[in-house]
């Protein structure tokens, strides 16, 4: 028989979070204990949350993410769990973000400042500035109109070297560019 566990007071209000994907399996047996207006349902355990949900991201005035299992899964509802110690705080004043990029991927995402992996080298920000930075890294990753401006042999390497100052630096963009 499974316990009514409630949720972690500061796991709902102005919370980061990222939730890992897992199989339904994982909540057989488990009772729901809140069911969203949008349809997500939610189970608390000892350990942590498990959230059944076809949207993820933006969640009311918190920013939850998933990451899915390798192979993804068909089903667009997919089931994430996370454990009470991932939630961390989040407000739109603190420099709380990093920004990560991956080369290999092309892809980038932000993590908070308390992720047992930052490394203490990649700038923080606040959630404006980190987005800001987002966005001109995945213009710099899915565009080359910028790069017909620059003598440049391999447009990779001249792509990673101003994303990676992007990332570590609190250069602007057109600076960054004026300097290459």
């Amino acid at each position: 028989m499974q316990k009514n566990f409630k949720p972690h007071p500061n796991s709902f209000k102005n919370t980061f979070c990222i939730f890992n994907e897992v199989l339904p399996n994982e909540i057989e047996g488990l009772k729901k204990q809140f069911e969203s207006k949008a349809g997500s349902t939610y189970y608390y355990t000892e350990a942590g949350m498990y959230r059944v949900s076809n949207h993820w991201g933006r969640f009311a005035n918190s920013k939850w993410r998933l990451i899915a299992r390798e192979p993804e899964t068909e089903s667009k509802t997919k089931i994430g769990f996370a454990a009470w110690s991932e939630f961390h705080p989040d407000n739109a004043e603190e420099k709380l973000y990093y920004i990560e990029a991956d080369y290999d991927k092309n892809t980038v995402n932000y993590q908070h400042r308390n992720n047992p992996l930052y490394d203490k080298k990649a700038v923080l920000r606040t959630s404006f500035e980190t987005t800001k930075r987002i966005k001109q890294i995945r213009n710099l990753q899915q565009l080359t109109s910028w790069a017909k401006y620059f003598d440049y042999e391999d447009i990779d390497d001249l792509r990673k070297q101003i994303i990676t100052e992007l990332i570590y630096t609190e250069k602007t963009l057109e600076e960054i560019k004026r300097e290459i």
